[in-house]
């Protein structure tokens, strides 16, 4: 079990040593005494769907109490209703955890307007509800912390002030992307903004997972909106080079302030965060019917670093494919000093299909990571990656001995 597993789990035992009858729980109890029913079956029915437990003796000692008040028939049908009354999918009480369903239902309606293609007022609609989300959200956080967030004058604590207390529990990232919805949100309530949905696409991408994963981390995974959104689907091919030319010309005057205003206040490095800016690298590639058309790479890895062209569609390299057939053989026997043959060899790319076998209509649909074919000579050269991968292989002597199986006709 990993620390912050055990951390958590220590204080889960905590809410269930320190749970506490509340005055009207004592009222109802008493009054289910009173009507006969046993102490076993009342400790079961006040800890249902009870965020933390009590004990048995609470209830026993309410039974010795002769001053407690007794609860009324009407007080004891509102306290069983309110009980009873969860969402079981995401086992949420609608009275006890309101804050919950609706700072979910906020992001879900924010996401669900801002995925239509028939309604244009997204960029304003959702800035507002991912603030009422996030809103939502960190007020039943610091309730459960023991802070106050409603106020004797009955205003609750403000969504600003919240990210910028020292026991906030988001991170940088996090707390400057929803500082940057807040000041969209305030934006739009005075002017238009136009085509602002692309330009900041990027930041609500970025609160949409911030939130889910806080949701998660805090509240428990049942409260995911994953299984809400798993993944976009669309009918329309994009058109690149449209869209490019839209997002370099097409934005209006008062959209380029309010992104030039969000970055003026942050380092290059919190700009870069994948917690305040969503971003993705994709590049567009020839591949068999059975892959995939887009390969995502995220920014910060090593690919996404390499790559400095993106939707640009180059000649590969022979350098990264340096080696024919003999050569991968020679390779595996030096490194290795394990016998490795041609026909060995053979048997690896048909055992791994990363190309196809002879006279095949489309040669070049190899797989790219390890294989390419050459027009000019008709055949194949492979990467430095395959040889590693054979390596690995020859020295797996169970692998091996599989890999030695494999019919070539």
């Amino acid at each position: 079990m990993s620390l912050n597993n055990e951390k958590k789990l220590f204080q889960r035992f905590e809410q269930i040593r320190s749970g506490k009858l509340t005055n009207k729980e004592k009222r109802v109890v008493k009054a289910l005494l009173k009507n006969g029913f046993s102490e076993n079956d009342i400790h079961l029915f006040v800890n249902y769907n009870r965020r933390e437990i009590v004990d048995l003796d609470q209830i026993v000692a309410i039974e010795k109490d002769t001053k407690q008040e007794v609860a009324g028939a009407e007080e004891i049908d509102s306290y069983e209703y309110k009980k009873c009354s969860f969402d079981p999918q995401i086992s949420l009480n609608l009275h006890n955890e309101e804050r919950l369903i609706r700072a979910r239902e906020a992001m879900i309606v924010a996401v669900e307007i801002f995925n239509s293609s028939t309604l244009q007022f997204k960029l304003e609609i959702f800035s507002v509800l991912a603030n009422i989300a996030w809103t939502y959200v960190l007020h039943e956080y610091f309730e459960r912390q023991g802070t106050k967030v409603v106020s004797s004058t009955g205003r609750t604590m403000l969504l600003s002030k919240m990210i910028r207390r020292g026991d906030c529990p988001l991170s940088e990232g996090v707390r400057n992307n929803i500082e940057a919805i807040i000041k969209i949100r305030d934006k739009v309530e005075h002017k238009l903004f136009g085509r602002g949905d692309s330009v900041f696409q990027s930041l609500f991408q970025a609160c949409c997972l911030n939130f889910n994963e806080f949701l998660c981390n805090q509240f428990g995974s049942n409260l995911s909106l994953s299984r809400e959104f798993p993944f976009v689907l669309f009918f329309s091919r994009i058109n690149f080079e449209q869209l490019s030319i839209l997002n370099r010309y097409d934005i209006p005057a008062s959209i380029q302030a309010l992104d030039a205003e969000l970055k003026n206040n942050l380092t290059e490095d919190q700009q870069n965060d994948l917690e305040y800016r969503f971003r993705v690298v994709y590049t567009l590639e020839s591949s068999s019917k059975s892959k995939a058309n887009f390969k995502f790479v995220r920014p910060e890895s090593a690919e996404g670093k390499e790559i400095t062209h993106v939707l640009v569609r180059d000649r590969i390299s022979d350098e990264f494919y340096p080696h024919k057939p003999k050569q991968v053989c020679k390779l595996v026997v030096t490194r290795t000093g394990l016998r490795f043959t041609s026909h060995n060899h053979t048997q690896a790319w048909r055992y791994y299909d990363v190309r196809p076998r002879p006279n095949n209509a489309q040669p070049e649909n190899t797989n790219k990571d390890y294989c390419i074919f050459h027009p000019a000579f008709k055949g194949y050269t492979y990467s430095d990656k395959w040889v590693d991968l054979l390596i690995d292989l020859v020295s797996n002597q169970n692998e091996f001995d599989k890999l030695k199986k494999t019919r070539i006709y």
